[in-house]
Formats: C-alpha cells, structure tokens, sequence
C-alpha cells in the first residue's frame, strides 16, 4: 500500500480543511499516479473534493456511522478498510489523506510519493515527518520545477501576493 501527499517545507498538508499550495503539476501527478488505482480518503478530506475521485475506487474512512456516499465505499475502521481493499493490488492502493488517516495507515504503507513544496505557509495540519525517521528513506527524486502560486494570506507580504515556489517529487519506500 501507498501514500501520496503534497508537503511544504515543514510537512505542513492543509489549512482550515483545504491544501495551502495548489501546484497544477502536482495535481496532474496526483492523477497520474493515482488513476485506475484505490483511493483510501477521510470524510473531510473526501468532503473538500464534493465528489469521488473519478477512474478510482473510493474508500472513506470515517467514524461517523450515519455518512453515506454515492459511488464510494465507507469503512468505518482500519480493519474495514483492510478487508475492502484485500483484493486489490498493493501498488496501487494510494492512502491520500487528510492527517488523521494518514496517521492511521502510514504503519500499513510501504511507499510514499511525496510532492515536497519549498515554501512554509501556516498550517494547521501535518503530515508525519518521514526524513526523520529511520525506517523511511529518499529511492527517488525528481525536480519538478518552480511555479509561480499564491500562498496563504498570512505568509505574504503586503506587496508580495505571488511568488516562484520550487517544489520535487520523491519517492520514500520503508527499509524496515
């Protein structure tokens, strides 16, 4: 099973409910990556996208026992969650998010792609830091480039609303 996420510089992944920094190459990466695969998502996350992930099997992960989702599998556990997507192929179950989950499931996870972003906008939601611990490690990376994006309000300065923002994708895979 696998992780996919956009991190800024200090692994921070959102600010109140939504990503900080949209980077169009990302998406496309994320789509790429992801597509005709399993998307393991939480309820608030999967809420922010409004719709399921097209070409993708969708399972939410939620303690709310009421939710319902129209083209969308709902666990209500890790377990459930395991059960759901035995069947699938390891390679390309993707755990995308939000903190909560991918806290829960980064144990199950053996690789991760992660889109880090040189930039540091608040955050309010974090993704665990991988290059501290030892078990995770760098088997690739690629320079994507720089592109020019806004950034949260607070990271701006009053004359400094856009700003180049280099960003790579790296591939971590767990050595334990």
């Amino acid at each position: 099973m696998n992780l996919i996420v956009a991190v800024n510089s200090d692994w921070g992944i959102g600010w109140n409910g939504t990503q900080t920094i949209v980077i169009p190459e990302d998406r496309r990466h994320f789509a790429d990556t992801t597509k005709g695969g399993v998307v393991i998502v939480g309820r608030k996350t999967f809420e922010d996208f409004r719709r399921p992930l097209p070409n993708r099997k969708n399972v939410i992960l939620t303690s709310d026992r009421g939710f319902r989702a129209e083209c969308a599998v709902v666990a209500h556990s890790v377990a459930e969650v395991l059960s759901e997507v035995s069947g699938d192929d390891p390679d390309k179950v993707f755990v995308i998010g939000g903190e909560s989950v991918y806290r829960l499931m980064l144990p199950m996870c053996g690789r991760a792609y992660v889109t880090k972003i040189q930039a540091s906008p608040p955050s309010d939601t974090f993704f665990p830091n991988l290059d501290e611990m030892p078990d995770w490690s760098i088997v690739d990376e690629k320079n994507a480039g720089e592109h020019d994006t806004a950034c949260a309000e607070d990271d701006m300065g009053p004359n400094d609303e856009r700003r180049a923002v280099r960003f790579s994708f790296l591939i971590y895979e767990r050595t334990h």
